[in-house]
């Protein structure tokens, strides 16, 4: 067993300052090499410029934060951490289920590549959010000010292409919308580079999952429960599912078989996080294993998170602290295999 640890930072600032704070923190950190080897040294920042300028401006001033908080170009930070143009990743697993009351989600997949970073932050120029960071801008999942909560689930490289990783997505839509109908609309407009399934709920009892390719947008809806894995379900994007979806589809039943059991949040967060449930995976090296737990009960705003094999939870209620109280934990420990 080795020690497993997130960094937990609370950051209320500018774009750029917050970036500038990020790019501190990364200062002597593995995370900057790790990325150089992932990433492409270069990429097309005037088109990145421009997409971001339509979708998200404020995220190009935290990457100019970025650049200067680590001593590097932007045109470097954008290829580092911008999510845009970056090289094909296999085998991510992620499991979610919605109600009406409640989000709760596992993110399944190799340590190697994983920020160890849980952020709340309040930008002057977007909605204060709180969630996992993946390529430093990135969210693997979280929730904003308006009660919009919203994971990344992997399906394919199918059709792969230049375009927006899942993860800077998922940041895109936190930041920029309150509900999941404009969630939806927006992931519409977004550039896809791969094949990725969107969970999503919001304060006011919708829910929805976006099965996105670079090519075409499908929308499931329900109006009680919603689940979501690693594959597409909608008929018209079928084909562009792995060969193999098997464990895909075995979790999929099985949280159906949950929801008929009209469980409470926290039933449902310990289900999530119980190493002997068949929603948490050890398989570590072959980049599928549980590496967070995250949830939200969407009427008293409670974010309750934890990591692999940890005795600790972090619980916050959102609202307390977008209205200004900070939480005093600053990290997460648990175990990996």
């Amino acid at each position: 067993m080795t020690e497993f640890s997130v960094k937990i930072i609370q950051l209320r600032d500018t774009s750029f300052n917050i970036g500038r704070k990020l790019g501190n923190n990364l200062q002597g950190n593995a995370l900057v090499d790790i990325f150089e080897s992932v990433t492409r040294s270069e990429i097309d920042y005037k088109n990145l410029t421009s997409i971001f300028s339509a979708l998200a401006p404020h995220l190009l001033e935290e990457l100019e934060g970025l650049a200067e908080g680590v001593g590097i170009s932007s045109e470097k930070a954008a290829a580092l951490f911008s999510g845009y143009d970056v090289p094909k990743t296999e085998a991510m697993g992620c499991s979610a289920i919605m109600t009406k009351d409640f989000y709760v989600r596992n993110y399944d997949f190799s340590p190697a590549l994983y920020d160890g970073l849980f952020s709340l932050v309040q930008s002057d120029s977007a909605l204060a959010t709180a969630g996992y960071n993946l390529q430093v801008i990135g969210r693997h999942d979280g929730v904003n000010q308006h009660g919009l909560v919203a994971g990344l689930h992997f399906v394919s490289n199918h059709g792969y292409t230049t375009g927006i990783s899942a993860w800077t997505a998922i940041r895109i839509i936190l930041d920029m919308c309150s509900n999941v109908d404009e969630a939806v609309q927006l992931l519409k407009e977004i550039p896809h580079a791969a094949c990725y399934n969107f969970s999503l709920g919001d304060k006011h009892g919708k829910m929805a999952v976006v099965e996105a390719s670079p090519e075409n947008i499908a929308v499931r809806y329900d109006e009680s429960t919603l689940a979501c894995v690693n594959h597409f379900q909608m008929r018209q994007l079928k084909e562009k599912n792995r060969e193999s979806i098997d464990g895909s589809v075995t979790r999929n039943h099985y949280m159906k078989q949950l929801a008929t059991k009209k469980m409470t949040h926290e039933n449902m967060y310990d289900e999530f996080r119980n190493i002997h449930s068949p929603l948490f995976f050890t398989d570590y090296e072959n980049m599928f294993g549980t590496l967070h737990t995250i949830s939200y009960a969407y009427q008293d705003s409670q974010i309750k998170t934890t990591i692999a094999q940890s005795e600790q939870t972090l619980d916050i209620n959102f609202q307390d602290w977008v209205d200004g109280k900070d939480i005093n934990e600053k990290k997460l420990i648990g175990m990996i295999d």
